[in-house]
């Protein structure tokens, strides 16, 4: 049964009147996009560095505490991500949860990404810029079929990822994807912003939980470029030290809860 504009406007108002509270109860403001070009990294902090060719995919195990930078040294491609629980890999990211939970769809330095759980995944804890997106997911065999020729894509990039851990396509959760710059317009449609990209863009996630992560470099479903041509990126995992202080743990009491909910599970 359709609903009334009148019980349209009600749900609204009182999606808004949450939003509003929560919001209100965030202790911190979210810095600022991060500085380009991003520092070094230790030579003895580094535990794996990898280059991502285009097209292709990577997987990898970390431990909580541990750092993911993903850096567009060479230049712009999109790079999507998904991620399971390493104690149970029926908990894995939650990209509804992530949004929902924090009011926003920004994908933004000192925001954090949630397991479908309720608990905190990932930290983020440097982010040149605000354009990626937790919306649309990665592309398909069907998405690419503008391309020319033969072309990879996320979604079977990640059913070979799911296959090596054992797990198959049904295990392939909601995907992010960096450096994607997806907003939503004035009339619900997904729109490619490029003023949201920078040079040299980098964004790098901190463990919160023991896990596994898969990458894959595609182009993203939206991505205006006629050719197929995603560019290298480099992935580098590293040890970062945790301040007592850390924005991402209290900038939201969304946060905050989450970090609860992964101190109960480690106890």
């Amino acid at each position: 049964m359709s609903r009334t504009a009148e019980q349209i406007a009600a749900d609204r108002a009182r999606y808004e009147e949450h939003q509003r509270k929560g919001l209100e109860n965030a202790p911190r403001a979210l810095p600022g996009p991060s500085a380009i070009p991003a520092p070094p990294i230790a030579d003895d902090g580094v535990i794996h560095r990898e280059t991502l060719p285009g097209g292709w995919y990577w997987w990898s195990r970390m431990r909580a505490g541990e750092s993911l930078r993903i850096a567009q040294d060479a230049g712009p491609s999109a790079i999507a991500m998904t991620a399971w629980s390493l104690a149970d890999a029926s908990e894995r990211l939650n990209l509804p949860d992530t949004i929902k939970m924090q009011w926003t769809t920004a994908i933004e330095r000192g925001r954090v990404l949630f397991t479908d759980m309720g608990r905190v995944m990932f930290s983020i804890t440097e982010a040149g810029s605000t354009g990626h997106d937790g919306l649309m997911g990665g592309s398909t065999a069907a998405s690419n079929t503008r391309y020319a020729g033969e072309t990879r894509n996320t979604r079977d990039n990640l059913i070979l990822v799911a296959a090596k851990l054992g797990l198959d396509r049904r295990d392939i959760a909601s995907v992010v994807s960096f450096f994607a710059p997806v907003r939503v317009d004035g009339a619900g449609q997904f729109e490619w912003q490029p003023a949201l990209q920078r040079q040299g863009d980098f964004i790098e996630l901190r463990a919160e939980m023991d896990l596994t992560i898969a990458l894959s470099n595609c182009p993203h479903p939206l991505d205006p470029n006629p050719d197929y041509a995603p560019l290298p990126v480099q992935v580098t995992r590293f040890r970062a030290a945790v301040v007592a202080d850390d924005l991402c743990r209290t900038a939201t009491a969304e946060a905050v809860r989450g970090f609860e909910n992964n101190a109960m599970q480690i106890a």
